[in-house]
């Protein structure tokens, strides 16, 4: 059974920095690119950054470039996202996904074989 859990995310001030981390299991993680997306209230998900499977590629949405970082280790089975510089409006519920057929460059939220149930980030300004 495949289980994708975050966690880390609070109640942060602007500018502050956060890092969530996702472990997952029941899966050969090392097989699999891993994302990030983020849903703000009344909005839809969205994506962040994804890294490949040995964390070559990283791509980013333009948003978050110079201030998010994605990285994995395979070793622990966990993929974090460090979060600088943060703005109010990256408050929302951040998920991370893991999907085995896909590059980094395929940003749609469709498609990923596994989602986990997601961690809460507020940003107050």
């Amino acid at each position: 059974q495949v289980q994708v859990v975050e966690s880390g995310g609070g109640l942060v001030q602007a500018g502050d920095s956060l890092r969530l981390s996702c472990a997952a299991s029941g899966l050969t993680f090392s097989n699999y690119v891993m994302g990030w997306f983020h849903q703000a209230p009344g909005k839809e998900r969205e994506f962040v950054a994804a890294i490949s499977q040995r964390g070559v590629n990283r791509n980013y949405v333009d948003s978050v470039k110079g201030r998010f970082t994605i990285s994995r280790d395979n070793a622990k089975n966990t993929v974090y996202l460090q979060m600088t510089n943060l703005k109010s409006e990256a408050t929302a519920v951040y998920y991370c996904a893991a999907d085995r057929d896909r590059s980094t460059s395929q940003t749609t939220r469709d498609g990923w074989d596994y989602w986990g149930q997601g961690t809460q980030v507020t940003v107050s300004s």
